[in-house]
């Protein structure tokens, strides 16, 4: 069996031209869009020749969307170099919205009623989000509205360079964050009590979790097997609350934020939990695949996303299910 350290996620530094986008973030500060995007080129080239891996993930997620969705995008350094240019045009929104200079009024909202009826009841949620757009754009836009109380679970070992100039830029950019490498029962145990005064927590879905033998399932994603951590349904059956997905990304141009009902709760008896995860992470990923149809250049998982499908994954000692048991 091979080794999944080498390809994991987590190993990928996906922010490692963070140098050089501090100096496209002033450069669109002080001279426009069109002069960033001038001197954004290069800097991508320079990227997209240096990062195989991420190159070859590109193409190979490419490569898929347009078996699966019938696109006709183009898999070559130049198709590769338009993804990773939307992914450096995300960057820049991160650091236009924490530096106050991002159009927020332009945000079209989908789906916030339920929501709405949740902060009403003084009760939270769980809220599973993806690497899909900018889910920054839901964090800057909650700052306008106390009442939503958000904790956004993340990794952030691997982009602290980026966090670093993301607090320099704006320390709120930090308040909300709660590193997760390792889930326990006492970290578990805190978020439900956040949610039961009515806070809402966020967690990625389409990451495997950072850990020796992390618990996944094995669902279609695009048109082919894919492993999605059970993660995010195994916290919701110890938050007992509804569950909604996130997806917050540009549509033809328009930013929007897009709130989905899962379910009301996650609830299955013992013999039937794995059954349950598996069906859950099975309609998220369905979603995840209709909105990368919709915006296919704006997922940004740029590490070889389907390898982990040949590989033996067991439960981890420290994986979030423990505390359940």
């Amino acid at each position: 069996m091979q080794e999944t350290t080498t390809k994991h996620w987590a190993n990928f530094n996906e922010v490692s031209f963070v140098a050089g986008m501090r100096l496209l973030f002033w450069i669109y500060r002080w001279f426009g869009p069109w002069p960033f995007r001038i001197v954004l080129y290069p800097v991508l080239f320079w990227y997209v020749l240096t990062q195989k891996k991420g190159r070859e993930a590109s193409q190979n997620y490419l490569r898929q969307m347009n078996r699966h969705a019938k696109l006709t995008l183009s898999t070559n350094l130049f198709g590769v170099m338009r993804h990773f240019a939307a992914f450096a045009e995300t960057i820049l929104n991160k650091m236009l919205l924490w530096g106050g200079l991002f159009k927020v009024e332009d945000v079209e909202y989908y789906g916030q009623e339920a929501l709405h009826r949740q902060i009403e009841l003084k009760k939270g949620a769980l809220l599973i989000c993806s690497h899909i757009g900018n889910i920054d754009m839901c964090r800057v836009l909650s700052r306008r509205y106390p009442e939503i109380k958000l904790t956004i679970l993340v990794h952030t070992k691997h982009a602290q360079s980026f966090n670093r100039m993301m607090g320099k830029l704006n320390p709120d950019s930090q308040l909300d964050l709660l590193q997760v490498t390792e889930m326990t029962p006492a970290t578990a145990i805190m978020l439900a009590e956040r949610v039961a005064q009515g806070g809402f927590v966020v967690i990625a879905g389409d990451r495997v979790p950072v850990s020796p033998n992390p618990r996944v399932t094995i669902v279609d994603f695009l048109g082919k097997p894919a492993a999605f951590p059970i993660g995010p349904y195994v916290l919701g059956s110890l938050l007992q609350c509804p569950v909604f997905l996130l997806f917050s990304l540009p549509i033809q141009g328009v930013p929007q934020v897009r709130f989905e009902l899962l379910c009301e709760s996650v609830n299955p008896k013992r013999s039937e939990r794995e059954r349950a995860f598996h069906v859950l992470a099975s309609q998220y990923a369905q979603r995840l695949s209709y909105f990368c149809t919709r915006a296919p250049l704006q997922w940004f998982n740029f590490y070889d996303f389907w390898y982990s499908t040949d590989t033996r994954v067991t439960t981890s000692q420290l994986d979030i299910s423990d505390a359940s048991r």
